[in-house]
């Protein structure tokens, strides 16, 4: 009974240091596709400068613009608009709960930010995502690949039809 009585007590005592213990959380964003880049980049300061003051930033993805897989609708003052692009954005930081209320209270009142998803993360895990941006970005994309194929095979056409002549 005692030992029972001294498993729920350091369950209640984990529970209460959850909310003052930072944890490590990743920020995905959507912002609007219409925007000028210096737009983009403004809105992408602000929330990465709330983040930084809120906590410590761990890693970071800069906005690129995206094709949607489905149309985002959103009603605004103007009427209804349909997202089919997007400029996306991540950012992983650590922090407090209370802190992290706040960010997601700033980024869901953020006109700039069209969707925008929160997620409960590790350091580790959002240092591997960011390696593996990087090594996806360096890697040749398939479309260049396909050209380097047909400008080679056109040499070897060009130099094969020279040798038989």
């Amino acid at each position: 009974m005692a030992k029972s009585l001294d498993v729920e007590m350091r369950a209640d005592d984990a529970l209460e240091d959850a909310g003052t213990e930072p944890r490590v959380y990743e920020l995905g964003f959507h912002l609007d596709p219409e925007l000028p880049i210096e737009e983009v980049k403004k809105a992408y300061q602000a929330i990465r400068e709330l983040i930084e003051k809120k906590g410590a930033l761990v890693a970071e993805g800069e906005p690129e613009k995206i094709q949607l897989a489905y149309t985002i609708s959103r009603q605004d003052v103007s009427g209804r608009r349909d997202f089919d692009s997007a400029y996306f954005s991540w950012v992983v930081y650590e922090t407090s709960a209370a802190n992290h209320a706040e960010i997601l209270a700033e980024a869901s009142a953020h006109k700039k930010i069209i969707r925008f998803i929160d997620l409960l993360t590790t350091k580790d895990a959002a240092r591997h995502a960011l390696e593996m941006r990087e090594l996806s970005a360096r890697a040749p994309k398939r479309a260049e690949d396909a050209e380097a194929v047909t400008a080679v095979g056109a040499e070897l056409d060009a130099a094969l039809e020279s040798a038989v002549l």
